[in-house]
């Protein structure tokens, strides 16, 4: 079950015993007074509102396709088969995708034209589906899972967040993703608010990592380098501490696991509204990002993304 081609992802057992069908039917009730994310907008998505998100009935879709710029556990010789939703359920003014977050650009699609792109990236020979800001279309997901598995899919999920979910949402996806892979973005809520307009993040993404550790684990590969199933986290190191990198990897290693595997990333640039932040914008410098590294190894993280670094700034 552990080897390059063998692993069945989780979903398939949830298939067999209707467990899937039940969640995507859960998933859309909650839809209706939509409470699906830490914002609780409670406007009623079925018919079409929209809150926070500004997404409604159906997904929102920018792009889809291999992608070889993932961690190396998912990229493998074959890419991560990504799909990018459109909108999010934060706001962060340093979006490196900020043209999808919260410029809108996107179609929006039904579950039938989801599932095909899953399936469609099966058959480009994809490792995985990497679904990109999954939060705020949990059910829309679902849906769609449901008819990619009954028509052959076989691929392990990957559901790329940046962490502002709720607990009782990922129980949701509870035997069906087979690798989370959040953001730990800010560790202060004064920061949070004032990047991503959510003082809760710290609170909000440390129980949402507590539940999806419990869910699936440390990140597991098999024989060929490729992951199948396991915990993946993503921390983007800001200019002037404004990260709290120290503090995020020891609580990582204090309350997850030391095994935990880490992609610190430095590929931090001035994108979206970052302009308007004094502290955002410039790039890192090359002794913050070394510092960064040094953070985490101190705190007792090892299994550090290998991935060559983005070319630094240097002042």
């Amino acid at each position: 079950m552990t080897q390059a081609g063998t692993f069945l992802p989780s979903y398939l057992r949830a298939l067999e015993d209707g467990k899937l069908q039940e969640k995507a039917e859960q998933a859309l009730a909650r839809l209706k007074a939509c409470n699906l994310c830490p914002r609780r907008c409670g406007v009623d998505r079925l018919s079409g509102e929209r809150g926070f998100c500004r997404t409604g009935r159906q997904a929102v879709v920018s792009s889809y396709g291999p992608h070889f710029g993932e961690e190396d556990p998912l990229v493998g010789s074959r890419g991560s088969g990504t799909v990018f939703f459109t909108h999010c359920n934060l706001q962060c003014c340093f979006c490196q995708n900020y043209e999808i977050s919260q410029g809108g650009a996107g179609e929006e699609i039904g579950a039938r034209g989801l599932a095909e792109i899953l399936l469609d990236l099966q058959r480009q020979g994809c490792h995985n589906i990497n679904l990109v800001s999954p939060s705020h279309v949990v059910a829309q997901v679902l849906e769609a899972l449901c008819l990619a598995a009954e028509a052959g899919l076989r691929l392990p999920i990957v559901y790329n967040t940046g962490g502002y979910d709720l607990p009782e949402t990922l129980g949701l996806l509870d035997g069906i993703v087979d690798i989370y892979m959040p953001d730990y973005k800010f560790t202060r809520s004064e920061v949070a608010e004032a990047l991503a307009a959510a003082p809760d993040y710290p609170d909000v993404v440390r129980s949402a990592l507590r539940e999806m550790h419990r869910q699936v684990g440390d990140l597991a590969i098999d024989r060929s380098g490729i992951a199948y199933r396991g915990l993946l986290v993503r921390h983007l190191v800001l200019p002037n501490g404004l990260a709290g990198t120290k503090e995020a990897m020891c609580w990582i290693a204090r309350h997850l696991s030391r095994e935990t595997y880490v992609n610190v990333m430095d590929q931090y640039r001035p994108c979206g509204r970052a302009w308007q932040v004094p502290d955002l914008c410039r790039r890192i410098t090359s002794e913050e990002y070394a510092e960064a590294l040094r953070a985490a190894r101190t705190c007792g993280i090892h299994r550090l993304d290998s991935r060559r670094p983005w070319r630094l700034a240097v002042f």
